[in-house]
């Protein structure tokens, strides 16, 4: 028996073969290939390819219904907050309205669920009284360590749209880091190479970041960080290449044995601002306490 579908708003601008996978079936990317190849998946009564974009009122027509889905895939299970998880995310919320929410993030959670963490911020959000009749959609993250701001859209339109003002950079973040040791010059520009592995390929991409010096003494500093690029991990990576990493970071550090147990990574995502229908946004949030405290402890002043 044949199946038909009309798509609606909600997925607009959606590639064919993500469509598929998140209403029909998770079937393998060379299962869907196929399927399209020989007409049992076609828009609008026409073969079409899998990363077409569709459009509101486009006809979807199934042929076959005996798709099974890939039965090797690990399945993500979705976290079941706690009631001290939506208790504390009562504190989170900086902007909420019918389209987005912005957050303010703590430290150890996850944007999303992975393989070493199943607690997450879009969970949380899911079982949020702001999310009762809505999803919620990630369109950018923010490391598990690293505290402060996040978008999280509340339907597929708008997640597409902060997405794409991620892509051509009309969306400008501030972050603060507490770094060790001092940089040279008050302010200036990070221009490096970066390198990323997955397996044997190597990865090399550009990032750039400004950088603002906010206070200083013989071992620490505060930054403003103003990244141009959206590189994993770029700003962890940039500092420790030019000398000075970020006070708490496990991974990207000099030297000295890690206590995971006490310290904590001194960087907090601080502002965001965009543009949406010649209306300009700014928002902020609030450091964290533990964040203001090694200010104190390290003598050095926040004037922002």
């Amino acid at each position: 028996m044949n199946k038909k579908y009309i798509i609606t708003s909600e997925s607009f601008n959606t590639r064919l073969d993500r469509w598929f996978r998140l209403n029909i079936c998770d079937i393998p990317q060379s299962l869907i290939e196929k399927n399209i190849r020989k007409g049992n998946i076609k828009v609008n009564k026409k073969k079409s390819k899998s990363s077409y974009k569709l459009q509101k009122n486009d006809l979807i027509s199934i042929f076959k219904t005996n798709f099974t889905p890939d039965k090797n895939k690990k399945k993500t299970e979705k976290y079941i907050p706690t009631k001290k998880d939506l208790n504390s995310s009562n504190d989170m919320f900086i902007e909420n309205n019918e389209n987005f929410v912005v957050i303010n993030k703590p430290e150890g959670i996850s944007v999303q669920s992975g393989t070493n963490s199943r607690k997450n911020i879009i969970d949380i959000l899911r079982n949020t009284k702001e999310f009762e009749s809505y999803r919620p959609y990630s369109v950018h993250r923010i490391d598990k360590a690293t505290t402060g701001i996040l978008i999280v859209a509340k339907n597929r339109n708008f997640a597409q749209f902060f997405t794409s003002l991620f892509r051509i950079r009309k969306i400008h973040k501030t972050y603060l880091a507490i770094v060790i040791g001092e940089l040279e010059g008050k302010k200036g520009t990070f221009t490096d190479t970066l390198y990323y592995y997955e397996g044997k390929k190597e990865t090399k991409v550009k990032a750039i970041t400004h950088y603002k010096v906010f206070d200083s003494n013989n071992n620490y500093s505060l930054l403003q960080l103003n990244p141009e690029t959206g590189r994993k991990h770029q700003l962890r990576k940039q500092l420790l290449i030019h000398g000075a990493p970020i006070l708490g970071d496990p991974k990207y550090r000099i030297t000295g044995k890690v206590n995971k147990n006490k310290e904590v990574l001194m960087l907090h995502a601080y502002s965001i601002k965009f543009s949406m229908n010649n209306k300009r946004y700014n928002f902020t949030a609030k450091p964290p306490a533990a964040f203001l405290n090694i200010l104190k402890e390290k003598y050095l002043k926040m004037n922002l």
